[in-house]
């Protein structure tokens, strides 16, 4: 049932081109449910308007996480929709979806870290050869990571461990939140990436 559901819109081999975010995300009319008969969100319509910052707030279960996959273009909405600065996010369009979710970075509650070091796990997907250190001290410094981080024997070459056993959770976080600046995204999507932080 699961594999049959088609609630994610899947892109497969698509490069991403360029894409700039000038004004705004509108939501008009958006409903979504995940069958037929419990609607999740009903009838939404707000707007994100860029360089603000915006939480949302609510119960287990009132549709924070919907609202979030429905921004990043990981779902369509079932009715009304999703406009980037005034032209429709059109779900048939692969390209328009791959181009949309390029310029966003997300940094969910669990962060997943590959069996390497700090260096390539912060800016993940980036070839070694490639990675730009200074970028990477900068980012680290930005989440409050970068003393730990050059207090260990190898610095930022010093492994992480498989899925970052060595690391507590609020380090797992700072690395994730450091992993999405070092993109330089122009949106950044956090859900509950502090909660494992202090103040």
């Amino acid at each position: 049932d699961i594999f049959n559901e088609n609630k994610k819109i899947s892109i497969e081999n698509i490069k991403p081109e360029n894409f700039i975010f000038k004004d705004k995300i509108s939501f008009k009319n958006v409903s979504y449910s995940y069958d037929s008969n419990v609607e999740v969100l009903n009838n939404i319509n707000f707007d994100l308007l860029k360089g603000q910052k915006i939480g949302f707030v609510g119960e287990t279960g009132s549709g924070k996480s919907t609202i979030i996959d429905l921004i990043m273009g990981l779902l369509a909405p079932k009715k009304g929709s999703i406009f980037v600065d005034g032209e429709v996010l059109d779900f048939e369009n692969p390209q328009l979806i791959a181009n949309w979710r390029s310029i966003i970075s997300h940094v969910p509650q669990q962060i997943f870290l590959t069996d390497t070091n700090y260096a390539e796990n912060i800016a993940l997907g980036i070839p070694f050869n490639q990675i730009d250190m200074n970028k990477v001290k900068i980012v680290s410094e930005i989440a409050l990571i970068r003393d730990f981080i050059e207090s260990s024997k190898y610095g930022y070459l010093n492994s992480v461990g498989e899925r970052g056993i060595k690391l507590s959770g609020g380090q797992l976080q700072r690395i994730g939140i450091a992993r999405s600046l070092y993109n330089n995204s122009q949106i950044l999507v956090l859900d509950e990436a502090t909660s494992a932080l202090d103040n």
